[in-house]
């Protein structure tokens, strides 16, 4: 009989340099571990891990840091990050880790985060709360992100969002950067649209939440300073997903378009499809095409789930978490999409979920 574990670990058993370990176990019963590894540096072996525990949906109750120095194989004790405050009024201060990226040109680690201030600690009133905020090298000052032009402030940091009203935040660590040829870079995000009519959060698909995807990009002003600005929105569509677009991840192909995947849902209508969109930008990310199902290449859709690309410095990638095979009745399946979205090689700078030391 063939279970579930069984094909999860199939690919990873045809792949000798590869091997599944356990990476951090779960504290206790009714506590969920997430926890991911990035580098540091654009050379060497330094690594930094964050793991969060979870006790209920959306809400970390805390974060630990470790460090490596040998490409994650030895790690440091960890260090507790504080990601709640109860503030006087009662309402309660959130952070949550998220992604972190060494920028190719310049080497510098860039670090990201959401925060925000939740009234009486309800994970949907992050939905007005959440901005994102990040630092330039692991001690560089805390920075909010706002786009340039006049009236953009930390209250309305991009054209279509107001905190208090509204959010914007990395849905998770998927929503990584992406460098461009020209020395600038893009990151992928997530906004709580307001209703044009009501002035209210708008849900035109019914779900828990309701996002649309948005593309910004980041240009350096000297050494230690970003300009950003909001390139593009991908609206949700309600006919294909209850929630919006969530969970956006980038990678740039051979021939310069751009992919991003989408992660759906069908909360609410279990008629419609829960598994992943994919759409192209062939103007560095100014617009893109109707997002389409991800499929293999004989239709069969890519399951549900967060998304990430795992990129070498060939710019091959491969997305993560890696499907299981089909059935041995059928040959095993390709993603549909051009021949660099294929496999990763060794020492993927940046890779989660499968580190390898370059050989």
């Amino acid at each position: 009989m063939l279970t579930r574990r069984t094909l999860l670990l199939a690919p990873l058993a045809s792949t000798p340099s590869i091997q599944r370990e356990l990476f951090l176990k779960a504290p206790g019963n009714g506590t969920a571990v997430m926890a991911y590894a990035c580098y540091t540096q654009p050379r060497g072996g330094a690594m930094l891990s964050i793991e969060q525990r979870w006790s209920r949906s959306d809400t970390i109750d805390s974060a630990f840091l470790r460090r490596s120095r040998d490409h994650g194989r030895t790690w440091t004790p960890p260090t507790e990050i504080r990601t709640g405050e109860k503030r006087p009024d009662g309402s309660t201060y959130r952070r949550h880790l998220r992604a972190g990226w060494v920028e190719p040109r310049t080497g510098r680690f860039l670090d990201f985060w959401i925060e925000g201030i939740l009234p009486t600690d309800d994970p949907l009133e992050g939905m007005k709360q959440w901005v994102i905020r990040y630092r330039i090298g692991e001690n560089g000052p805390e920075t909010s992100l706002i786009a340039r032009g006049a009236g953009h402030t930390p209250q309305h940091p991009l054209p279509s969002v107001w905190k208090g009203r509204n959010s914007f935040m990395l849905g998770d660590q998927t929503c990584r950067p992406t460098a461009l040829a020209d020395g600038s870079f893009l990151l992928p995000v997530v906004i709580a649209p307001l209703n044009e009519s009501t002035g209210q959060l708008a849900n035109p698909g019914g779900g828990y939440t309701w996002h649309d995807a948005a593309i910004l990009r980041a240009v350096w002003r000297g050494c230690d300073s970003l300009e950003w600005e909001q390139l593009s929105t991908i609206p949700g569509d309600p006919a294909k997903s209850t929630r919006g677009w969530d969970e956006p991840t980038l990678a740039v192909l051979r021939d310069g378009r751009i992919l991003a995947i989408l992660r759906g849902s069908n909360d609410k209508r279990p008629q419609l499809p829960a598994h992943k969109w994919a759409c192209w930008s062939s103007d560095g990310g100014r617009s893109w095409t109707t997002p389409q199902p991800w499929t293999f290449d004989d239709l069969l859709p890519h399951p549900n789930g967060r998304n990430s690309f795992m990129l070498g410095n060939s710019q091959r990638a491969e997305l993560l978490p890696r499907p299981p095979p089909l059935p041995v009745r059928h040959r095993r399946p390709t993603p549909q999409a051009p021949p660099d979205i294929r496999r990763v090689r060794r020492g993927a700078r940046g890779s989660r979920g499968i580190v390898e030391a370059p050989k």
